[in-house]
């Protein structure tokens, strides 16, 4: 233990200019940057993982989310002071690092690129399944194919195209969600001739607000937090903006109060219109809502909604993990062809370094199409509390460094610095708790910490190796002189 606490500590500091963003162009657009931020956000967590949540809470899933939202929020207005202050495109990398020294700074940079590697798989084998299932004339492994070459193009044209691609994408999902509040605030009041309104008494009905108490509410909280994977793309964005200080401030400002509103008011539409118990909501609850208000089409116009929401986050965490090995390689702890930037801007060895397990699962969904999705999202595993763990004490340490240097005229601060620092922290770990209590999730969270300590023994590893070659080679310099 000593050995790795002393090679951290004698590790030299990460180089406070921002070698990170060099070649790469400062092209995305201030309002791609928000609608991203918000986009991010609103994924297929909300779209299908809140019936799920419903299910095992009842209405009481709105604390869950609350609590949910609460940390989410935290989180990001901890990320925003680091990235206004030092913005990067390894983002909480390039943090970790400064805070905590490169094992850990690699450690996370590492991990949030397997993640990201899954994820984009996951989602476009999600995405082909239901364009399959709504298509019968389209294979699964076609759409997937399709789905993937799109949005690899995408990320290849220039961080401007893919922000405005993004932008587009971000827009149709608020846009959904800005008409099913809409929709169903006029069921609850009345306004709609062909609904019963129920007024509160589904809130209070079959079983009470909290139908399976405090335990449900738990189990409700484990399902809903991992809905807000996906904010984490702004830190990593924003570096390619024109002026990344002025534009993450704004966008981390104008997303947080965005978010509780979209995703606590479609839940309260939800629990507040039908019965908690009603089987359609556990598995579609928009289209379980809009077929109670008798909109015509509703099951279509949400299946494409969903397929965008998850070709939307397709797209974002394959900008964000080519941006996150490239940090790596800028860093040394990847192979320095990531690195290298074509001349528009874009790193494409890491945009296809991330994007090749995508089209491998791709012959997958053709040999076994009903067992990949289930087996890539059980990989994907309990990380966002590892990352968000990361970013907590990275800024904490930040922060504490910062005022100790006398530097208090950070763009963004992180609202009442500690305390609300130290509640985040504690919310992950009674997360984490929780997490050990449920069969599945504690598989997940097991899988993760012990793949997390792998990444750290092989990142010192290599530390060591760096360290010695490169004495080597001083050692060599000062023997021929």
């Amino acid at each position: 233990m000593n050995t790795v606490h002393d090679t951290v500590v004698q590790a030299p500091p990460a180089p406070t200019k921002d070698i990170v963003t060099r070649g790469l162009q400062q092209a995305m657009k201030p309002r791609q940057l928000v609608m991203m931020s918000l986009g991010g956000a609103i994924g297929a967590g909300l779209f299908v993982g809140s019936g799920a949540g419903i299910a095992v809470a009842g209405p009481a899933v709105l604390v869950s989310f609350l609590i949910a939202g609460f940390l989410v929020v935290l989180v990001m207005r901890m990320m925003g002071e680091m990235v206004a202050a030092d913005p990067d495109s390894g983002a909480f990398s390039v943090h970790a690092e400064k805070a905590m020294g490169p094992i850990a700074g690699r450690t996370i940079g590492w991990l949030y690129w397997v993640q990201v590697v899954i994820v984009v798989a996951a989602e476009a084998t999600a995405a082909a399944a239901i364009t399959a299932a709504s298509i019968p004339a389209v294979p699964q492994w076609a759409a997937a194919l399709f789905y993937m070459s799109v949005l690899t193009a995408v990320n290849l044209a220039g961080v401007s195209r893919f922000g405005e691609f993004e932008f587009w994408f971000a827009a149709l999902k608020i846009a959904a969600i800005v008409g099913f509040l809409g929709i169903g605030s006029a069921m609850i009041f009345g306004w709609i001739p062909s609904f019963d309104a129920p007024a509160l008494a589904n809130l209070t009905g079959h079983g009470g607000f909290a139908p399976n108490g405090v335990t449900g509410i738990a189990a409700g909280l484990l399902i809903v937090v991992f809905a807000f994977g996906g904010t984490e793309v702004m830190a990593i964005a924003a570096a390619e903006t024109s002026e990344p200080r002025r534009n993450v401030s704004r966008a981390v400002r104008s997303i947080v109060w965005r978010i509780l509103v979209f995703y606590i008011g479609s839940v309260l539409i939800m629990v507040t219109v039908l019965p908690w118990t009603a089987e359609e909501l556990s598995s579609g609850p928009f289209v379980a809502v809009l077929n109670a208000a008798h909109v015509p089409g509703a099951g279509a116009v949400m299946t494409v909604v969903v397929v965008i929401a998850l070709l939307s986050s397709l797209n974002a965490m394959l900008f964000s993990g080519s941006r996150m090995i490239y940090s790596l390689s800028e860093r040394g702890a990847a192979a320095k062809i990531f690195g290298r930037v074509s001349s528009n801007g874009v790193p494409r060895l890491a945009v296809l370094a991330s994007v090749a397990f995508g089209f491998l699962t791709v012959v997958l969904n053709y040999l076994a199409p009903e067992r990949v999705l289930p087996l890539l999202l059980n990989a994907v595993g309990s990380t966002i509390l590892v990352l968000w763990t990361f970013v907590t004490v990275s800024q904490i340490v930040l922060r504490r460094r910062a005022e100790k240097e006398g530097r208090n005229d950070l763009p963004l601060k992180m609202w009442g610095f500690p305390y609300l620092s130290y509640v985040a922290l504690a919310l992950l770990a009674a997360v984490a708790v929780l997490a050990l209590f449920d069969d599945a999730a504690r598989n997940q969270l097991i899988a993760t910490l012990t793949f997390t300590c792998a990444i750290t023994l092989a990142c010192w590893v290599l530390g060591r190796r760096q360290r010695r070659t490169s004495g080597d080679t001083q050692s060599t310099i000062e023997h021929a002189h």
